[in-house]
């Protein structure tokens, strides 16, 4: 079949799922790398309209209009946080940490209150007051998210200066609000439910994404991280015909 007759189909009813690939723009697009199940994504066009009056006639109307494209806007749902995902939502910088140990941070107790530590996953926590090793059992809790004094600790009183040491896990830190947004290069791998599974693919050159509206942090049922960006011109992109927006591929 000649590709021509693609253009001549009439049946094309669309229900389309698929996946989504992403590449840093500045990286030229040579590996794109998925980013996981998207529940939703469009795009949104929008344009400003410039009417010219009939004037040669009684009941006016319209004698000319002028439409320009003055933006076209990205929108997704993303199900996946992970860390890609999370930090570009974010705009944040990513910091993975080896496993390792801290030893003698100093630290005061208060009872019935939390110490919270910069690690989670923490094994062999040492606690001591003075050279005096304190013991677990009846005095605190180690949780993931630090030291929990009990209300009732035998062993220590409020004020009581203290030092601790542990091993930690391997771990990634996310500094939220640290870095620019950034300009992605995204594929749509899309396929057809609608129409025999017929695949469909579209591209975005150059899309900057903002920070998600929302960061969902207790809630019923599953999070996902809804962002939006707009889509910028790829000045690479050249040539009668050829988009520096974006395009759609059909077979």
């Amino acid at each position: 079949m000649a590709a021509i007759e693609i253009t001549k189909r009439t049946y094309a009813p669309s229900g389309l799922v698929g996946k989504f690939y992403v590449a840093p723009f500045a990286s030229g697009g040579s590996l794109l790398e998925p980013i996981g199940n998207v529940l939703e994504a469009s795009t949104e066009q929008t344009e400003e309209v410039e009417k010219q009056a009939d004037m040669t006639v009684l009941g006016g109307g319209t004698h000319a209009e002028i439409r320009r494209v003055t933006g076209v806007k990205f929108k997704a749902k993303i199900a996946d946080l992970n860390i890609v995902n999370m930090a570009r939502s974010l705009l944040g910088t990513v910091s993975p940490e080896d496993a390792g140990t801290v030893a003698d941070v100093p630290g005061v107790v208060r009872r019935g209150a939390l110490i919270p530590l910069p690690h989670i996953n923490v094994t062999n926590l040492v606690l001591k007051k003075g050279t005096d090793v304190i013991a677990s059992a009846g005095n605190y809790d180690l949780l993931p998210e630090g030291i929990w004094v009990r209300a009732d600790a035998a062993g220590l009183a409020d004020a009581d200066a203290i030092t601790y040491s542990y091993s930690y896990a391997d771990q990634v830190v996310i500094e939220a609000l640290t870095a620019k947004a950034p300009e992605l290069q995204i594929r749509f791998a899309g396929l057809n439910e609608a129409d025999s599974g017929r695949p469909v693919v579209m591209d975005m050159w150059r899309v900057s994404q903002g920070v998600t509206k929302q960061l969902s942090i207790v809630k019923k049922g599953f999070g996902a991280l809804d962002v939006e960006g707009e889509l910028l011109q790829d000045p690479s992109k050249v040539g009668i015909g050829i988009s520096r927006y974006m395009r759609t591929i059909h077979v």
